[in-house]
């Protein structure tokens, strides 16, 4: 049986023979499809300010492939790609990688066990996978929360007004902006 996956891909390191974060994240639909996944469409990379330790700048993308590999094996297949990209698991939570691809959504809806949780727990709260999520599948939906890709993204990216009692309206506004700046 076919499955439509949504996967979101991140680098901020240097590979020693892809090269940059963004040439690598070039080359992650070709490694799908030597996988043996259909790659049905590729979001354009963004830059994004690092999670964690990390001081690098992150280049982030998406891709929606389809394949016959159920959740697990296809989290194995991932795995392998960021192995041979020069991943290493070991050592500190959200530091540098060369290569980190999720599963965030899939056509399956929900899916929970010991190693993998879709949709994948933190997407919602992350606009530099929401963005590009976005930009391929617009429409669909979070089986948890129910709001399109989209939805999710610009609730992540609206701007919220300031309280009410920190607004300053009128004349007084303009000074107290100098005294707030000049200082």
């Amino acid at each position: 049986m076919s499955h439509i996956y949504l996967l979101a891909l991140g680098s901020n390191q240097r590979h020693h023979r892809i090269g940059s974060p963004r040439q690598i994240l070039d080359n992650v639909p070709d490694c799908l499809a030597r996988a043996g996944m259909d790659v049905l469409d590729v979001a354009p990379i963004l830059s994004s300010a690092p999670v964690g330790p990390s001081l690098r700048r992150y280049a982030n993308g998406a891709v929606l492939v389809r394949s016959d590999e159920a959740p697990e094996d296809m989290l194995a297949t991932l795995k392998r790609i960021e192995s041979a990209h020069g991943r290493d698991n070991r050592g500190q939570r959200w530091r540098s990688r060369t290569l980190d691809l999720d599963i965030i959504l899939w056509s399956g809806g929900n899916y929970a066990s010991s190693t993998l949780t879709i949709p994948h727990v933190l997407f919602r709260e992350r606009p530099f996978v929401t963005a590009p999520a976005s930009v391929l599948a617009p429409l669909w939906k979070d089986p948890v929360t129910n709001f399109t890709l989209k939805q999710l993204h610009a609730r992540l990216t609206k701007p919220h007004p300031l309280p009410r009692e920190h607004r300053v309206v009128g004349p007084l506004a303009q000074s107290v902006e100098q005294l707030t700046f000049n200082q």
